[in-house]
């Protein structure tokens, strides 16, 4: 049996798949309203343009004109209507305000117990990213104790592995409690 090496690629892909967790969580986060006007709070809404379904971004110019304000423009003023009812059928709990050449969303202030809930929310971001990011080293290990058991792979690099594995988890799940930490902290904010 020819014995396997464990190279510096090797870190660098179980890295780069917890990164691709800690940018998830971001992109998730940036759809959370934070009381303040934030373009991506639409990420996520759809709307059907000539029979397909686009992002509001591809649709609209979107500016944010003041702090509590998103302006959407759209490319087509007859989309207009098709915005503002995709708009209310979302989550995003806003009322948009069509004027006839754009519509405007005005982001009132985040009651306490709403800000409470989005806390909340962040929370099960976060665990659900250290999850994965707990599932990816698992996978790393798993593979490598299965070159173990072929003897394709020493007892010593193995124990290694698992410990290079783990500072790498650590230091993902770090990054996920200070990517929560921030964002709860710009929840609270009044």
């Amino acid at each position: 049996m020819a014995m396997i090496e464990i190279t510096k690629k090797d870190y660098d892909d179980i890295e780069a798949k917890m990164q691709k967790c800690i940018d998830n969580l971001q992109e998730n986060l940036n759809t959370i309203r934070a009381g303040r006007a934030n373009p991506h709070v639409l990420d996520k809404i759809q709307v059907e343009y000539y029979g397909a379904m686009s992002p509001l971004n591809a649709v609209a110019n979107i500016q944010v004109p003041e702090a509590r304000m998103i302006t959407l423009s759209p490319w087509d003023p007859k989309m207009l209507k098709e915005i503002e009812h995709a708009i209310q059928a979302s989550d995003l709990g806003i009322n948009p305000t069509n004027d006839g050449k754009m519509i405007r969303l005005v982001f009132p202030m985040l009651t306490e117990e709403r800000r409470k809930d989005l806390v909340k929310q962040v929370k099960v971001y976060g665990d659900e990213t250290k999850v994965v990011v707990r599932n990816n080293r698992r996978d790393a290990i798993d593979k490598m104790r299965a070159a173990n058991k072929k003897k394709e792979l020493t007892d010593d690099l193995l124990k290694e592995f698992e410990e290079k594995v783990q500072k790498i988890t650590d230091k993902f799940t770090a990054e996920v409690d200070k990517v929560c930490e921030a964002k709860n902290k710009e929840l609270m904010e009044i």
